[in-house]
């Protein structure tokens, strides 16, 4: 009997004593490959029709809930890196808000709370941050209405609160930007959203003053702020179009000052008509936004008040008028600060203007271009609709990317992590934590089998990977923090060779992000079986 069980003894123990004896890892210094750094986002908008999400309103919680989930699955599998989403629309609110209503993009009826009661944005950002994507709270400021409007305007909606906030124009009413109770009442929405979220960022759109319309005989229809531009305006000296300007451009200067004493990780970036003014550069003609729109967004991205920028540059390449290329190179040499600036790039119009080629050549023209670090599609469903699109970006986006860091809101990389390793009979277990202070946001775990490396980006709560066939003869990792900033990497290799000093061959680089908490291999990522 003492036999049998020193047999089975040795049978268990005996892989495992040789899996130990052969495979002995030990820390080592070494400088893995540099991860790709680029922007790679999109838009998720609830206006125009529910273009996005929900699909419609009035969807039972868990109908929106799987659409939200399915789109962010999407764009993980694309290996995107951040989602732009529409959180106020029309001074109502996605989110649970004591400001202003319920959107009626979420139930049908503005002011009416979706039943069961969740919270959207809260849902949106923990499923984001799960895969590893940046979640930031998209803004319309000033708009009040829209003409698909479906539901009659809530108690507690500003048109009814402060009407002498509100201007009707054309078919829509808006908050008059020169009204200063109006423009601080939405610095107060923003903050409130900013100290109660764990938001990656806060973005305005093209939305600032309304596109001019026109009335029956052609004739442009002036705003209607004549009453607060006499009482605000005039007595300083301004003309009315000065004036205009100012009231946009204190906004947004208030706006940056706030979030960054409210929470100075959280990025501000706008997303301005991609024209500044005809003429600029000379070939340039189109809306004047500086004098159309009162938006200054040149003035903004110089005087360092965004942390991002990114003009909706929604022209072909071969335009002459409004050349994507040529707008995207002016835009660049404007940028003195060195913000992180990121074209917005028009999706809608594949198949409708141009093929999806068009949008492989913007994406090549941007990575070629000196001061461009990404790119943000419009929008995101519309993406995961178009095949010939879709494919196009899962071949463009090979590699996962972290999204460019922005030293001037903290320079100070984070501490390297613990890296340790557990075996079992079957099995090769990496494991990883902090060492201490800020919480990482990403990891960038990258290992060595054959002389080729794999570099995998994965959300902050993987801080494991097991190893099955193949055993990585070289594994590291590094943490990144909320603005970008990147460890230095905790590293450790298996005999022999161990402990000596080793910089990384020159190899091809694969790539893997995986959808949240799994460990998965490269050839079910591919494929997106997961």
């Amino acid at each position: 009997m003492l036999k049998i069980r020193i047999w089975f003894a040795l049978v268990w123990l005996l892989p495992a004593m040789l899996f130990a004896a052969g495979e002995v890892y030990r820390p080592v210094t070494v400088t893995p490959p540099q991860p790709v750094r680029e922007l790679r986002g999109a838009w998720i908008t609830a206006v125009a029709a529910n273009a996005d999400w929900p699909s419609e309103p009035g969807l039972p919680v868990t109908v929106q809930k799987a659409e939200l989930i399915a789109l962010l699955n999407h764009a993980a599998q694309l290996k995107l890196n951040a989602v732009f989403f529409q959180v106020r629309p029309t001074c109502d609110a996605l989110y649970a808000s004591s400001f202003e209503p319920w959107s009626e993009y979420i139930t049908g009826t503005m002011g009416k709370a979706p039943q069961p009661l969740y919270d959207p944005l809260a849902f949106a950002i923990e499923e984001a941050h799960k895969r590893g994507l940046e979640l930031h709270a998209w803004f319309n400021p000033f708009r009040a209405s829209r003409l698909e409007a479906r539901s009659p305007v809530a108690r507690n909606h500003v048109i009814k609160t402060h009407p002498e906030w509100v201007r009707r124009y054309g078919e829509q009413y808006w908050l008059d930007p020169g009204e200063p109770a109006a423009r601080e009442h939405v610095v107060q929405v923003v903050l409130d959203v900013v100290r109660r979220y764990d938001l990656d960022g806060v973005v305005f759109d093209d939305y600032f003053y309304p596109y001019p319309i026109k009335d029956e005989a052609g004739r442009t229809v002036n705003f209607p702020d004549d009453a607060s531009w006499q009482k605000y305006g005039w007595p300083n000296g301004l003309t009315h179009d000065d004036w205009r300007r100012q009231n946009v451009n204190q906004f947004v200067q208030k706006i940056s000052q706030s979030i960054k004493a409210a929470k100075p990780r959280v990025l501000f970036g706008a997303s301005p008509f991609g024209i500044w003014r005809p003429g600029y550069p000379g070939q340039i003609k189109g809306l004047d936004a500086y004098a159309g729109l009162y938006a200054d967004s040149r003035l903004w991205l110089a005087n360092g008040w965004l942390d991002y920028f990114a003009p909706q540059l929604y022209w072909p390449v071969d335009s002459p008028q409004q050349s994507f290329s040529v707008l995207l190179n002016w835009w660049t040499r404007q940028n003195t600060k060195g913000r992180n600036l990121w074209p917005g790039l028009n999706a809608v119009a594949v198949d409708k203007d141009w093929s999806a080629n068009e949008i492989a050549r913007q994406m090549s023209i941007t990575r070629r271009q000196p001061g461009a670090s990404g790119e943000i599609f419009y929008h995101l469903r519309t993406i995961v609709e178009n095949q010939a699109l879709y494919n196009l970006i899962r071949t463009q986006y090979v590699q996962s990317a972290i999204v460019p860091a922005s030293p001037w809101l903290g320079a100070t990389p984070p501490a390297q992590p613990k890296l340790s390793v557990g075996e079992s009979r079957a099995s090769l277990r990496f494991q990883w934590e902090s060492s201490g202070g800020e919480p990482a946001w990403l990891w960038v775990l990258q290992y060595r089998i054959g002389g080729v490396w794999t570099t995998e980006i994965l959300p902050a709560h993987q801080t494991s990977q097991t190893f099955f066939d193949a055993r990585p003869e070289l594994v590291t990792v590094r943490a990144v923090d909320r603005v970008g900033n990147m460890s230095s990497a905790a590293a450790i290799m298996n005999s022999p060779g161990a402990g000596k000093q080793t910089q990384p061959q020159t190899q091809p680089v694969r790539t893997g992000k995986g959808p949240g908490n799994l460990n998965y291999t490269n050839s079910q990522w591919e494929s997106g079986h997961w």
